[in-house]
Order: C-alpha cells, then structure tokens, then sequence
C-alpha cells in the first residue's frame, strides 16, 4: 500500500506529479517544471527509507459494517502483515473498509454499488476509523496532527458519508474530502490500484483470463498507464477549453479596457475635486486645532482676568478694611458726640425745674417786695404827713401864743372843726384811693392771667385746627382710596405713575421706575403698621430708578405733575436686581422678634434691596411692648447687628436713648381703610368738639377781658377823680391853715395834739424803721432771686449755646457715620458681587479648561500632530463652507465621487484580474504544453 519498493516509486511519482498540476496551475513556469523533473531527479532514492516512516496503516477499526457490529480495532506492524481467519470472520471486511475509509468507490471494492450496501441490516449508520502514521520528514502537517494521523468516516443508510481528520491527540482538524486527498497524495496511498489493493475479484478475473488484451489491460491500469492516458485526454479537453476561455477572455479584455478608460476619464475628471476634498480635509484638521488656539487664548485671557480679579479682591478687602476702620473711628466720634449731647442735655434738663423755681421765688420775693415797699411807703408818707403836721402844729402854737391876746377863739374852732372835716374827708380818699389801687393791680393780674389762658388756648386751638386740617385731609385722602388706594401716598401719584407707564412704553426709561415703595409692600402683622410708618418715614412714598439718565425723566414728569412748592417724592436711583442681598450675615436676629425686613412681604427683589440699602432695615427690630424694647436694647447688650428697634407705638428705642413717637396711628400701611376711615371720623368729631370748646373759653376768657379792662378804666378814671378831690382838700386844707387868724387858740390842746403826733410820729417811725429793714432785706432777696434767676437763665443759656453746635456736630457726625456705613456697605457689596464673579469666571475657566481638553483630545484624533494655524476660526468656518458649497456643486455636477472612485476601482480591478487570470491561463497553456511533451515521451517509453 506504502511506497515500499524502489521500482514502485516512479510511476507513483509520475501520477502524484499529475495531480498536483491540475491544483496549482497557477504556479510559476520555473516551479512547475521543477516540480515535473523531480521523480526523474537523482535524489530520489534517498528519500526511500524516509518515507517508509509515513502513510502506514497502524490500525482499523469497524462499526456496523457489513455483517459486523463491531471489528477491530486491529494493530498492523510497521511491514509485511497477514489476516488471517475462517470464512465470514471479517477477513474481506477489513479490506473493503480499507478501501471505503480512505475515498475509495463502492464499485472498486466489487462488493456493492452503493455505500449504503455496507450498513449493517438494521443499524442506521457504519463508522470506519483508520490511523495512519505521520513521521520523519515527509510527514503531512506534523504540527497540526503530530506523529499520526486518525481518518474517521460515517456513512449513513442513505448512502451519504463524512469524514473527519484527527491528530494524534485526538484533536479535529478538518472535515473535508479534499484534505484526506491531499493526505492520499502526500502519502501516495492509491486505493483503487490492483497493484496496492487487488481484490478476491480482480485476482480471480486476473487468475482466470487467457486473453492477452485482458491481461494488458490489467497492466495498463496496475502501471496506471491507463489513469495517466484518462488524464492525457482530460488536460488536452481542459487545454481546449483554457483557449476557449482565453479568447473570450480577450474579448471580455478589450470591453473592460474600454470600460476602464471610460471610468478613468470620469475619475480624473473628479480629481480636482479629491483635491477640493483633501483641502477640506485640511481644513478641518486646522479649524479642529485653530479652535484649540481660540480655547487656549480665552483660557489664557481669563486666567488673566481671574489673576486681575484676584488683585482686586485684595484690594477691595482693603478697601473694607479701611472703610471698617473708618465706621469704626466715626461711631466712636459719634458716640461720643452723643454721650456729651446726653450730658448736656442731662445738665439742661436738671437746670430747667431749677430755673422755673427760681423764677417762681423771684416773682414771689418780687411781690413780697412790692407789698413791703408800698407798707413802707405808706408808712413813710405817713411819717412825712405827721412830720408836717406836727411842723404846722408847732409852727400854730408859736403863732398862737404871738397872738394869744387876740380874741379869734370862735373862727379858730371854726377852721379846726372844717380842717378836721377836711381831714376825714382827705383819709377817706385816701382809703378809697389805697382801695382802688389794690383792686386795680388784683385786675391787671386777671387781666394778665387771663391774657395768657387766652394766648394758651388759642395755640393750643391753633394746633387743634391743624391737627383737624391734617385729619380731614388724610380723611379726604382715604376716601378716595376707596376706589384708588394709590391716592393714599398723594393725590398725584396715579397721575404720575400713568404718566411713568406712558413714558416705559415710549421707550424713554432703561428699566420702569418702582414706586411708590409702600404700595409695594404688604405686612405680615397689622399690629406693626405704626412702628414700620415710623421706621421708613419718607421712604413709602419714594421711587427707584435703575440710573441717572431715568432719574432725570422722572423729575420732569413729578416737575409737571407737583405744584412749585410742594414736596416730591423721594428718587432713590440703584441697579436693578432681580434677586434680593443676601444679608444674612449682616442681619440682626432674635429668636422671639422680627426685624423690619422678615416682617415684610416684598415681591419686588428692587423694593427690598432700596430698602435694605436705605434705611438698612435688615438691622431694625420689631417689638410691640415698650418694656420688653428696653429690656431688650438697654438693660442687656442689644442682639448681633440690631441698632434700634421700634415698639408698637411707633416709639424708637437705642442702646442708650429712648424717642416718643408723636403719631398714635398708622396712616398709609394699614390694612383696614373702612375701618381707619371710621376711627378718623370719630377723631375728627372729637377735635371739632375740642375745637369748639377752646372757642367757647376763649369768648368766656375775651368776656372777662373787656370787664376786667372796663372795671380797670373805671376804677382808673374814678382814682383820677379821687386825687383832684384830694388835691383840692389839701389846697384847701392849707390855705385854712396859713390863714391868719386871730383868733385865740387853744394852745395846751395843740400841744397835747403835737404830743400825740410825735407819739404817732414815733410809732410811725419804729413801724418805718421795721419796715425798712424788711424792705431792705426784701430787696436783698429779691436781688438774690434775681441773681439765681439770670444765673440759671444764663447757665441754661450757655447749655444751650453748648448744645447747638453739639447737636451740629452730633448731625454731621450722624451724616458722616450714613454715609461711611453706605460707603462700606457699597464696598462690601461691590467685594460679594466681585467675589461671585470671580468664582462663576473660575468656574467658566475650569469647565473652559475642560472643554479646551476636550477639544484638544478631538483635535488629536482628528489630527495627530498639531498645526499651527494662523487663520481665525470664523475665516476657517467661511472657507470650508465655500469649499463644502463648491464640492456639492462639482459632486451634484458630476455624481456621487466615492460611487464614480468605487466603480473606476472595480472597473480598474476587474480588468488587472482578468487580465491576470488570461496571462496565467497562457503561462499555464505554455508550461501545459512542455509538460504534456515531456509525459507523451514517458508515456511512450513506459508502453515500449
């Protein structure tokens, strides 16, 4: 079966040599004729004891084969073996699955025609397993099947086989037909030659036929002398066909060459545009790359902002630093500015109760004086009337006793008893005149009293009837806001906010004015309403504009709509925001009271950030109850960041001072108008009342006033009267005396009358005397008083020429406190929203420093190796839309470029291969025909 003997080895050779042609015509000219020389080499003989270690047959093992269940498996040496055994025990058995296991026909077993024979009666399927060994050198595929080689085959009870190549291991290595003839081939193993497997049949035909051509035949076909005349016959029919094929083949050449020339003058046609399409390629390659430039100079654009905000951070920390201090050293200024305002004005009020005594003493001790003055007076006068008298007296008894011989008795009695008369007449106008006098002095002081009851109550009038003007104004005003509540911050402000919204829409104001500020507020608590009226004041009425240039509009129209004089409202001009500060740092918190801002609904982020920055209303609690305000900002340390609070009553409570509010009721944040229109109608009802009250005392007052005044005329007129008649008397009285009598005159009883008037005159005396030292001692009182008094009016002066300039400077270091606490404010702010903006551009610059990574790991991969690009973005842009127009053009011109590359190619390729394959089949042809020379010749030798 092997290759086992040397004359055995050439014409297996030859036939070997035969096959491997017809597989590999498309080999080299030079290979295929070294590979027809090589049985005919002289090496060949060497490679006998080699191949003697390949292709024999180890071992065979059957299965349901023939008449046999199972056989085998049998072991065959590395020669000459023999099979031996009785009739039906499987002897022929082994050799018909020899010859079926390794390809063989059914026919050339010359046991059936069809596999399908060799099933055993009732089984489905045979199995035949040979293994054949697989060493030395000539070895088929050592690597993949190792030292031998395992060929399995099924056959099926439809006649249907597969086979199956293992290795040594067991391992499968191929399923195909063609590997075990290639196999066969490598090994030379021919199943159907007589020579390596002659069966019963072919040996007893061989035995028994006489005919020569029968048994040249038979060496025909054991030379296989026969196979190599088939396969003669077969390559000149395929070396027939081959031309056929080549011809039509050149034909097919000529149609493709001329196809190929039409798809390669359409292709060059396009290859401007490959060019175009390369550029554009190109381009993005730099616009991937100019984009990663753009990135790299706005990151390094922003690492420089960043780098300049950080300077400015330090900055603007040291402006708060140094406004800080500022406030600091101001609020120490104003502190104590204001302690020495307290002080001062401690000083003044405990000199106050003291100055009104004093001046109540002085106007006492004055009285005092006036009464002892005029006792004094009138004891004077006295003295100087008995002096007088007595003067006359004596003068009269001198007289009398020069005369007292004459006899003038009668007329002297006569003229004592009329100067007596006189004399009573005289003291009683004296009385009535001293009566008068006092009563005249007691009118004048009703007078004067009620002079000043009048100018009290006509102030206090004055203020009543303002007081009811105001009340009827804001009455009138709350009316009217019965159908416009705007109307209660002015009678102009729905006119002017109308005219506001004209001008908006007219486009004359950057962003619309806000305002009035109270009517964009609503409160949480109604109880508050008093206490925040008095916190913001002017401030409910004010507007917010977002800049000069909208203030400025807004002035010209409140100028047209508010008479000359009257006051406008305020104009706070801000940056609009559409969030509110976050003052929660800066805020003042307690846990049981609210501050102006929480208890205030504010929707307006505008109105809330004005007030906050106005009146700072984030710092100012709300607490009803005026005890609880002192306990809380005065007997302990006000809460973190409160400064005043305001109670209930509208009452302003600091640290260290405490204010009254003069308003009782709110007026422009309550809630209830009907019902603040009905408390207002009472009020005004009662003031009226008290008005009318006020005008009835003073008629009552202006009444005593003209009878006081009638009373004071007429006692004035009737004491002018009195002094003519006293006057007169004393005329009278004295020409009676220096009337020369003479008449004889008692003169012991002038003398007993002139020592009764020194008696008189000297108890006169002694009550002057007393008098004079308790009008002395009055005056020195008096003098006293009025010394205290202008003391005190002159230290309460001074205190109050001390306080004014304070109170000045108290104002201005108030001013300056506002302004530098805005000042810091505006820094502080301005450092927040520096610091916000620069944590949003350190933000933008790490997700910019991201993006630029992004782009530069797609510019990477759009191209490798970077590009400097000195072109713009937007130029690249616009020229790769220009190029992108122009090849959609050219393509939408010349059709698609990538299906004209891809049938130039195929055209291109088609042609080369066909041309290829008509140029192999001519090369093979050529070398076919030295071959089939060459193999006649041997042919016809081997015949000889």
């Amino acid at each position: 079966m092997a290759k086992r003997k040397e004359e055995n080895f050439l014409p297996m050779g030859m036939q070997k040599k035969q096959r491997q042609e017809q597989d590999n015509v498309s080999e080299e000219e030079s290979e295929e004729e070294e590979e027809s020389l090589m049985p005919l080499s002289p090496g060949t003989a060497s490679t006998q004891v080699i191949s003697a270690e390949v292709g024999i047959i180890e071992s065979i093992q059957l299965k349901n084969f023939m008449c046999h269940a199972m056989l085998g498996p049998f072991k065959f040496g590395s020669n000459v073996n023999f099979v031996v055994g009785n009739n039906g025990s499987g002897k022929s058995a082994v050799l018909t699955a020899l010859i079926v296991g390794l390809g063989g026909k059914a026919l050339a077993t010359n046991r059936g025609s069809s596999l399908k024979g060799f099933v055993k009666d009732g089984q489905s399927s045979a199995d035949i397993s040979i293994t054949l060994r697989n060493r030395g050198e000539d070895a088929f595929k050592p690597r993949v099947y190792g030292d031998s080689i395992t060929v399995q085959q099924h056959i099926s009870l439809e006649g249907n086989r597969s086979y199956k190549l293992k290795g040594q291991t067991g391992n499968l290595v191929s399923t195909k037909k063609e590997e075990l003839t290639a196999i066969l081939d490598h090994f030379n193993i021919q199943v159907d030659n007589p020579v390596s497997i002659l069966t019963q049949e072919m040996s007893k035909q061989f035995l028994q036929s006489k005919n020569e051509g029968d048994k040249y035949k038979f060496f025909m076909k054991a030379t296989q002398l026969e196979q190599m005349k088939e396969d003669y016959s077969y390559i000149m029919d395929t070396k027939a066909r081959t031309r056929d094929q080549i011809e039509q083949g050149e034909e097919r050449l000529l149609e493709l060459r001329r196809q190929c020339l039409e798809k390669e003058e359409r292709f060059q046609s396009i290859a401007d545009l490959s060019v175009m399409k390369k550029k554009l390629e190109d381009l993005k390659h730099e616009m991937a790359w100019a984009l990663v430039g753009e990135y790299e100079k706005e990151i390094q654009e922003m690492r420089n902002q960043v780098s300049a905000g950080e300077d400015r951070t330090v900055r603007l920390m040291q402006k708060v630093e140094d406004w800080r201090a500022r406030v600091g050293v101001a609020d120490r200024k104003f502190k104590a500015i204001q302690d020495n305002l307290e002080k001062i004005s401690e000083e003044a009020i405990e000199l106050e109760p003291k100055c009104i005594q004093a001046k109540e003493d002085l106007i006492h001790k004055k009285k005092a004086y006036n009464d002892a003055e005029v006792l004094y007076i009138r004891c004077r006068n006295e003295f100087r009337g008995l002096e007088k008298d007595g003067e006359q007296l004596r003068n009269r008894i001198e007289e009398l006793k020069r005369s007292a011989n004459q006899s003038l008795e009668p007329a002297r009695q006569e003229r004592q008893k009329k100067i007596a008369s006189l004399n009573e007449k005289l003291k009683s106008y004296e009385d009535q005149e001293d009566f008068l006098g006092q009563e005249m002095e007691r009118f004048r002081q009703t007078i004067e009293k009620d002079k000043e009851e009048r100018s009290r109550i006509k102030q206090e009038e004055s203020d009543v009837v303002q007081t009811l003007n105001t009340k009827r104004r804001h009455l009138h005003q709350l009316k009217e806001t019965r159908t416009n509540r705007l109307k209660q911050f002015g009678s102009q402000v729905p006119a002017l906010l109308e005219a506001i919204e004209d001008a908006y829409r007219k486009g004359q104001f950057t962003r619309k004015p806000v305002g009035p500020l109270g009517a964009c507020i609503r409160l949480r608590d109604p109880e508050l309403a008093l206490a925040i009226e008095c916190c913001l004041k002017g401030l409910i009425f004010a507007f917010c504009c977002h800049n000069y240039k909208d203030e400025r509009v807004l002035q010209g129209l409140m100028k047209k709509l508010y008479p000359p004089n009257a006051s406008r409202p305020q104009i706070i001009v801000s940056e609009f925001r559409n969030e509110v500060y976050d003052v929660s740092r800066r805020a003042a918190y307690h846990p049981e009271f609210p501050t102006v801002l929480t208890a205030l609904e504010i929707d307006n982020a505008v109105v809330a950030n004005s007030l906050i920055d106005m009146r700072r209303i984030e710092t100012v609690l709300l607490i009803k109850s005026s005890p609880l305000a002192r306990a809380v900002m005065q007997l302990q340390k006000p809460p973190k960041n409160c400064n005043e609070a305001f109670t209930a009553e509208g009452d302003q409570v600091f640290e260290r001072r405490y204010y009254s509010s003069e308003r009782t009721r709110p007026r422009y944040l309550t809630g209830d108008v009907e019902k603040e229109i009905s408390h207002l109608e009472k009020e005004v009802e009662n003031k009226v009342a008290q008005l009318n009250v006020f005008q009835q005392h003073v008629s009552s007052l202006e009444s005593d006033l003209r009878k006081n005044q009638e009373l004071v005329s007429n006692h004035h007129r009737h004491l002018k009267e009195l002094k003519i008649k006293i006057k007169k008397i004393l005329l009278e009285i004295k020409d009676l005396e220096n009337e020369e009598e003479n008449q004889s005159v008692d003169i012991s009883t002038l003398e007993e009358e002139d020592e009764e008037i020194k008696k008189q005159m000297k108890k006169v005396e002694e009550e002057m005397k007393v008098r004079k030292e308790e009008l002395d001692s009055l005056r020195k009182q008096r003098s006293e008083a009025e010394q205290t008094y202008e003391e005190f009016k002159l230290k309460i002066h001074q205190v109050s020429e001390l306080a004014e300039p304070v109170k000045e400077e108290l104002n201005q270091a108030y001013a300056e406190v506002d302004t530098q606490k805005r000042s810091l404010r505006h820094y502080e702010e301005k450092l927040r929203q520096h610091t916000d903006t620069l944590t949003a551009k350190k933000d933008e610059l790490s997700q910019t420093e991201k993006e630029h990574q992004e782009k530069s790991a797609l510019a990477r991969k759009i191209c490798p190796e970077r590009i400097e690009v000195k072109k713009s973005p937007s130029v690249l842009d616009r020229e790769i839309t220009r190029l992108r127009q122009k090849i959609q053009s050219e393509s939408n011109s010349h059709g698609d470029r990538e299906e004209i590359i891809r049938q130039y190619k195929e055209a291109k390729e088609t042609y080369q291969d066909l041309d290829g394959k008509v140029k192999s089949l001519k090369r093979f042809i050529k070398l076919l025909d030295e071959i089939m020379t060459q193999r006649y010749k041997t042919y016809q030798q081997f015949r000889r």
